[in-house]
């Protein structure tokens, strides 16, 4: 597999991605739950890496799968890495998280160092947890797709 080939399946993995993450999020809003956007992105992990498993199948047989799956998967994970950390650019998100810090524990006697710290962390909680559910969702996907394509044409 090329490595323009690795660009465009990651071209495509990304959009279709971010399709089904902004139609699923926009579905379970409705639900006012705070898990919605974690489900969103699970299922748009999962199912996007399927399609495109499908339909790279033929590029990816014809080098070593796993090495392919794996070239795809890791430039993906870089690529969600980025986006993700670019939320943190939102004058809003530092709100979210200092109210969802007040909510979890008794913040009375923070400094601002302890806000600092807190807020740094839970930043990179989300942005670590999006990665390996990127890496691990998409490597499956990808696998099963290209699975499902090679027994389609036997």
């Amino acid at each position: 597999m090329k490595f323009g080939d690795i660009i465009t399946a990651v071209a495509t993995l990304t959009i279709i991605h971010v399709l089904f993450d902004t139609v699923l999020f926009a579905a379970l809003i409705p639900v006012n739950s705070k898990m919605s956007p974690d489900v969103a992105a699970i299922v748009s992990f999962l199912l996007s890496s399927l399609i495109v498993g499908y339909v790279f199948a033929a590029k990816i047989y014809e080098e070593s799968r796993r090495g392919a799956i794996s070239k795809i998967a890791v430039l993906f994970t870089v690529v969600v890495m980025f986006a993700v950390g670019s939320l943190f650019t939102n004058p809003y998100m530092g709100t979210a998280i200092k109210e969802g810090l007040e909510s979890m524990y008794s913040t009375g006697g923070w400094t601002t160092t302890d806000w600092l710290a807190y807020s740094q962390l839970v930043m990179v909680i989300i942005v670590a947890l999006n990665v390996v559910l990127a890496l691990v969702l998409s490597f499956i996907g990808l696998y099963a797709g290209s699975m499902l394509r090679k027994r389609g044409k036997s």
